[in-house]
């Protein structure tokens, strides 16, 4: 009978070990292109939620998460796609935090996540037509849409007095998603977009584009570009030519190297990006700190969020298969439950491994709105003696 007895344990500690299967989290940024910067932050907020859930032992009756990276190059539609083919089909990722930028998002999405049923959750890809795109329940982000951005520009203009602007934005489908809705709600407030005018990234010589929009005047130059391309080109030909002195940045902008290279030049220029103020926000800094990261850069809050919905909806679904747990996301990420902040994760699990339920708030203040993106707030900033501070939040 003993012999029975150890034997009957031994196979469910067999089958145990069995169904705690790894899990693989794709991380698909653009590591290479015009946001290059941004990327090991925002890749680092995504690590340490998986880390904090594996910490913990919580998930997945004692399942291991590691992740996988894939580069997108932010505007490479074709690497895009085929890395997140790479993810899906030879890593075996259960998910994936991103794509980044829009474009590539898009690509990815259509030609990747959707013919292979895999959720994708976007930090950062922020144009308003991935609000209707046709994803089968699949895609997801945690930035608001550039339709709500375009609105909160047009706010702090008018609460500053400004009246009218030029505007030059990245040709692609971020730049022109948000340079449109810009002007749209900037227009209907009373202000005047002199001119909106796209350029190209990889460009050695911006002094033309910048001429066109000197010629156009405004008191301000709207720069809806990327910091680590045709953006800074931008704002290097307009302080050459004195043409601008004073500019409005983007999410795109945002960034420790927009301070770096232009602070000290940029004094009173002023922008914003998705962020939130709070108990959740702040506990997040700290524990990037920790980690040794950067967390108050763009979009790394947005990639903790993320990655954590995603592992919060495995658990509540009691599976890993993205069709069976797509339909959670939102259950987890909005009321009723337990407030959930970083740091929580493995409270979180245990919740929902006992049948209860978690409002997940994060890092970004999470509440996810139909179809599946984030309602957002924005962090107001301002250039004041060569630094990048914060003024307010909307």
């Amino acid at each position: 009978m003993k012999k029975l007895l150890l034997a009957t344990a031994a196979t469910a500690l067999l089958a145990g070990a069995a169904q705690a299967e790894d899990v693989k989290i794709g991380i698909l940024l653009g590591f290479t292109g015009p946001l290059e910067s941004l990327s090991p932050d925002m890749a680092a907020g995504a690590n340490l939620a998986i880390s904090e859930v594996n910490e913990s032992g919580n998930f997945m009756d004692g399942a291991k998460i590691s992740s996988v990276n894939g580069d997108t190059g932010c505007i490479d539609a074709s690497l895009a796609v085929a890395s997140a083919e790479r993810l899906i089909t030879s890593d075996k990722v259960s998910g994936i935090v991103g794509g980044m930028c829009s474009g590539e998002t898009t690509a990815a999405l259509q030609n990747a996540a959707i013919p292979n049923g895999m959720v994708m959750i976007s930090p950062s890809a922020t144009s308003p037509a991935l609000s209707t795109i046709e994803d089968d329940g699949l895609f997801f982000r945690t930035s608001p849409s550039d339709a709500r951005q375009g609105q909160v520009m047009a706010d702090i203009l008018n609460d500053r007095g400004i009246k009218e602007v030029a505007v030059t934005y990245t040709n692609n489908d971020y730049g022109k998603g948000l340079a449109d809705s810009f002007q749209a709600a900037f227009e209907k407030s009373g202000g005047k977009v002199t001119l909106n005018a796209a350029h190209e990234d990889g460009k050695a010589d911006y002094s033309a584009e910048v001429g066109a929009l000197a010629s156009a005047g405004g008191e301000v130059l709207v720069v809806a570009g990327y910091v680590d391309q045709g953006g800074a080109g931008i704002i290097n030909a307009a302080l050459d030519s004195g043409a601008f002195d004073t500019f409005m940045f983007p999410d795109g902008m945002i960034s420790e190297t927009l301070e770096k290279n232009f602070g000290s030049k940029v004094e009173g220029s002023f922008g914003q990006h998705p962020s939130a103020a709070g108990d959740g926000p702040e506990k997040f800094k700290e524990m990037g700190k920790a980690a040794g990261f950067e967390p108050t850069n763009a979009f790394s809050p947005e990639s903790y969020d993320a990655a954590s919905l995603i592992l919060l909806a495995m658990q509540a679904a009691g599976s890993t298969d993205p069709n069976v747990y797509k339909t959670k996301i939102m259950d987890v990420a909005n009321a009723p439950g337990e407030k959930i902040l970083p740091g929580d994760l493995g409270k979180a699990l245990q919740i929902l491994k006992d049948g209860g339920d978690v409002d997940y708030v994060g890092a970004s203040s999470v509440e996810l709105i139909g179809p599946g993106e984030s309602a957002g707030s924005y962090r107001e900033i301002e250039f004041k003696d060569g630094k990048m501070d914060t003024v307010g939040y909307r």
